[in-house]
């Protein structure tokens, strides 16, 4: 089975520009692509997961990947799906979230002897004359057809600045440049990319009068189509420190029954065969492969240890095993263990403000160890803690925290 196969049973391709020949060239050659990652963060987040899943199958069928860190691009953003101008970054923030990036990517590309390489646009773009620009590249573009791009669609409606016009142009260019020093022939991304993505294979292709190619792969949705990967707190990062190894875990130990076929196919190596016994699973044997997905991601993106760690909370709170090391501990003073129950949780940032303790405890959304909270003027007793001077919380319905008296 060619990687074409794999990446097509699993689910992940959605549109190609030739598909065809894309189909024939990965089954008989090995060939070099790239994938680009602007870095508007200090973490990559899961989806940029799918992306590094898509990359590491390809790797794994023998071809060698490219990751294009958006040094350059960064610098002006894209206005891909978004309402309004993206914020502009400083050399500074672009420098240190790039090399936040590479450590992450380290851990699902193998960069030894040549086997991946990672570049940064910055290395061409920011030195680029923008009349040899105009001459060179901006010829190839017609202005009517870049205004029923996608990309451009929504902004359109509010107003594109000519700023980030010019960023289509400015990732086609980046795949010139990978088509000539590296033999690059293929660009992948997310769907929402297709424009961009498509424009670089046509530049080439009227430029250099020789093949280059695209695929999008599917976002991270849910069934009904709404983007997955958002918590209560944002984003769901890949950094431990922004997102919990614990968080990330239970994330997908709580999806949809909906989902789990589709994340156990994108985002874990299972073979299909147990990711459709799984997905099979009905009523609340289901939750058997919500383990199986929170476990192999978690493994996937922190490590074994951390995986283990957090399936062994996970079971401490919900199958009466295990330890609750690795559930999000707050430190209270032993007058907090006597304090009324919402201040000393609005300080710990279990709850953002009193108010929201308050809508909480009145829709009796809130536990302390088995009990629900019914009174939004109680207070803790230190009777309520244990031998270890610990007591668990409940937010919600998914949700824990330890408290601990020091």
């Amino acid at each position: 089975m060619s990687v074409y196969d794999v990446l097509k049973e699993r689910g992940f391709l959605k549109q190609l520009s030739h598909e065809d020949e894309i189909k024939e060239l990965l089954e008989k050659e090995k060939i070099t692509f790239y994938i680009g990652f602007d870095p508007t963060a200090d973490s990559l987040h899961v989806g940029h997961f799918i992306a590094l899943m898509v990359m590491s199958h390809m790797q794994r069928a023998g071809h060698r990947p490219i990751c294009l860190l958006g040094g350059g691009t960064g610098m002006v953003g894209d206005p891909s799906g978004k309402d309004d101008m993206r914020k502009m970054l400083t050399p500074e923030f672009i420098s240190h979230n790039i090399a936040c990036f590479k450590k992450q990517m380290a851990r699902f590309i193998d960069f030894s002897e040549g086997q991946a390489i990672m570049v940064n646009n910055a290395d061409w773009l920011l030195e680029l004359n923008y009349i040899e620009l105009l001459r060179d590249v901006g010829v190839h573009f017609s202005v009517n057809r870049m205004l029923t791009a996608e990309c451009f669609k929504k902004r359109l409606e509010k107003g594109l600045s000519f700023f980030e016009f010019n960023y289509m142009i400015m990732q086609s260019y980046d795949f010139l440049q990978l088509f000539k020093k590296h033999g690059c022939i293929m660009q992948l991304g997310g769907d929402d990319q297709w424009s961009n993505m498509l424009a670089g294979v046509e530049l080439i292709r009227r430029k250099e009068q020789k093949p280059a190619y695209c695929m999008t792969c599917k976002l991270l949705t849910t069934s009904d189509g709404r983007k997955m990967g958002k918590t209560e707190k944002g984003a769901l990062w890949l950094d431990p420190e922004k997102t919990s190894p614990y968080d990330f875990y239970q994330y997908w130990r709580n999806i949809d029954d909906s989902d789990v076929e589709n994340c156990l196919s994108l985002l874990t190596f299972l073979p299909m065969e147990e990711v459709r016994r799984l997905s099979s699973l009905q009523d609340a044997k289901i939750n058997e492969a919500k383990k199986v997905l929170a476990y192999e991601v978690t493994k996937l993106v922190h490590g074994e240890a951390e995986a283990e760690k957090a399936q062994q909370a996970a079971e401490a709170l919900f199958g009466g095993g295990g330890a609750l090391t690795d559930v999000p501990t707050i430190e209270i003073t032993a007058a907090d263990a006597e304090g009324k129950i919402i201040d000393v949780l609005t300080a710990g940032k279990i709850f953002s403000s009193k108010r929201e303790a308050r809508q909480m405890i009145q829709q009796g959304g809130l536990y302390i160890g088995e009990n629900t909270v019914s009174n939004p003027e109680a207070s803790f007793a230190p009777s309520m803690f244990d031998a270890e001077k610990s007591l668990l919380i409940r937010k919600g319905k998914k949700k824990y925290f330890r408290l601990i008296i020091q």
